[in-house]
């Protein structure tokens, strides 16, 4: 979980609570959390034929971070943010959009007065939506050939990768050897060509079918603290006790201190779904 702030297999409950812990450091999420490449927007808008004004959802917007890039682009976006204190920062954020609104509800209980919205979009929230209701919903909150456009993100690491991530498990071994939200395995993160796209889980859904899957690949470096306030945005590290989360956090900044040039780089992957209601 160190590596990507996705989860394994968790129940509804602790699902729940997972979901909701962003909502305490929207200003460190904001600023630690890396931003996508322009190619993702350029591609997304290409790939899912938006009009110029589009009417756009937006699936658990957080701080705006990839808000700002459609806004500015001129789309009509209402963002669908669960957490109280990310949907103000996101208020606060794109306030100078009179076509952005935010409203601070769950996706799966929103009643918009009016749908026929030309697409439904998600970044790295899509996943937390209940199985049961995330396709469905969103089709029915589209007109006819309507796009879903799901872009998730994660930490992978390619051979030519940086291999502390490999030894940083360790770390995690040593305060937290139980916890199975912070298991990589020995093998570490994901090598990018193991990491699947969505277009089954779509297909299977039956009510969309997948017009396109795009594939995108970057480093971040960081050093020690900035490396350290990434992980305080994650929703396992959030879920630690704090004299935990003290110990663990402690570790890891001193080996980065260690690195050759102090720094840790970090690969993402971003796979871009886009599907039209069928």
């Amino acid at each position: 979980m160190h590596s990507s702030g996705h989860h394994r297999a968790v129940s509804k409950t602790q699902q729940g609570i997972l979901r909701s812990t962003f909502d305490q450091v929207p200003d460190l999420y904001d600023r630690a959390r890396p931003t996508y490449p322009p190619q993702v927007f350029h591609d997304l808008v290409a790939l899912a034929e938006l009009p110029a004004k589009a009417r756009l959802v937006e699936i658990g917007c957080g701080t705006g971070q990839a808000t700002l890039p459609l806004a500015e682009r001129g789309f009509a976006i209402t963002c669908v943010e669960l957490g109280g204190q990310l949907a103000a920062f996101a208020r606060h954020k794109l306030a100078s959009f009179a076509s952005v609104e935010v409203i601070n509800t769950t996706f799966e209980g929103w009643q918009p007065p009016h749908a026929e919205f030309d697409a439904v979009v998600a970044f790295t929230a899509f996943h937390w939506i209940d199985p049961e209701v995330r396709y469905t919903k969103a089709a029915d909150l589209l007109r006819e050939r309507g796009k879903l456009v799901i872009v998730s993100a994660q930490h992978v690491l390619p051979p030519d990768g940086d291999p502390f991530f490999l030894d940083v498990q360790q770390d995690y071994d040593a305060v937290v050897p139980d916890d199975p939200k912070t298991k990589t395995g020995a093998d570490g993160p994901p090598h990018p060509d193991g990491v699947a796209d969505l277009a089954k889980e779509i297909a299977a859904s039956g009510r969309f079918r997948n017009l396109g899957t795009r594939r995108y690949l970057w480093d971040v470096p960081y050093t020690a603290d900035e490396y350290i306030a990434l992980l305080n945005t994650y929703s396992g590290h959030l879920a630690f006790d704090d004299k935990t989360r003290e110990q663990l956090l402690t570790r890891i900044h001193q080996r980065i201190e260690t690195q050759p040039d102090g720094k840790v780089r970090k690969t993402y992957l971003a796979l871009l779904n886009v599907a039209e209601r069928v």
